[in-house]
């Protein structure tokens, strides 16, 4: 998968003091930021960062992961976790429990609402073209649900898709039809062996404390699925590990991951998709 360039220094203007894990893209204008353990962050004209929610029903972000913004402006954001921080991530897997929240932001009223909660580990977010639905991750149920923010389905979720062929993290729209799905890691049978027995899961995340990351984690890439939730194409590497977004421009894929200090591009005239993806249950 992997067409790797020499890495580069990129010049920061605004920092934070903790990990950005997503920024919107359907927006010209200042764009908003999910970051890790401070919430729905934005930067201001001035250089500035500015704060736009860290809470919903008096319960406090713990780990802001996903966000998108309409058109019009409203925003949708994702918390994995109103239990487990940033550094508690493997914790917050492996013990598989719905402390995730989906909501909107309403910049206009700074309004935050909670649209659907008890989410396994909700993650990325994006907006459908149309407007008329988003797409967010749940990660640990290896699948992708979609809310309706417009017309008769208005407030209905349902599966986008489903039995993902990896964990899901990220997700984006590339302007042209399609979908990209970031696999923080694909699916192996120690995994699937920690998903069906928690004692199993207990002790690799004891193990994770010590050891750091899981042996599991590896088969990481992005898939791609149509409109409907269709796969496309899958694009991944054995020895790959916790690809966190993938971006389409023009002709290539573009990359990132939590653990490597570069950025991945695939020329994708060199590698079609092909139309075999494997799904699993």
């Amino acid at each position: 998968m992997t067409t790797l360039g020499d890495p580069r220094r990129v010049r920061g203007h605004n920092t934070t003091t903790t990990a950005t894990f997503c920024i919107a893209s359907q927006t010209a204008g200042p764009r908003p930021a999910a970051i890790a353990d401070e919430g729905l962050l934005r930067a201001t004209g001035d250089g500035k960062i500015e704060v736009l929610t860290n809470e919903a029903e008096g319960v406090e972000f713990r780990l802001t992961d996903g966000v998108d913004i309409t058109v019009e402006g409203m925003i949708y954001v994702t918390d994995a976790s109103s239990k487990h921080n940033l550094h508690e991530g493997i914790q917050g897997l492996m013990e598989g429990r719905p402390y995730g929240r989906f909501m909107s932001y309403d910049p206009s009223t700074k309004h935050t609402e909670v649209l659907v909660r008890d989410l396994y580990y909700p993650n990325g977010v994006a907006v459908s073209p149309d407007q008329q639905f988003v797409v967010f991750c749940e990660t640990i149920m290896r699948r992708c649900k979609r809310y309706y923010v417009q017309g008769e389905k208005k407030g209905y979720v349902d599966i986008f898709i489903d039995n993902l062929p990896g964990i899901p993290d990220n997700i984006r729209y590339d302007g042209e039809g399609q979908y990209w799905i970031a696999l923080a890691w694909g699916t192996t049978f120690s995994f699937d062996l920690a998903q069906r027995y928690p004692f199993i899961r207990k002790v690799m995340a004891i193990m994770e404390k010590y050891t750091g990351k899981p042996h599991f984690q590896k088969y990481s890439g992005v898939l791609a699925v149509d409109l409907e939730g269709q796969p496309h194409a899958h694009y991944y590497d054995p020895a790959l590990s916790l690809i966190t977004g993938g971006t389409k421009i023009g002709d290539h894929l573009y990359c990132g991951s939590l653990l490597e200090p570069y950025i991945i591009r695939l020329n994708l005239t060199q590698h079609p998709a092909v139309s075999n993806v494997v799904m699993r249950s």
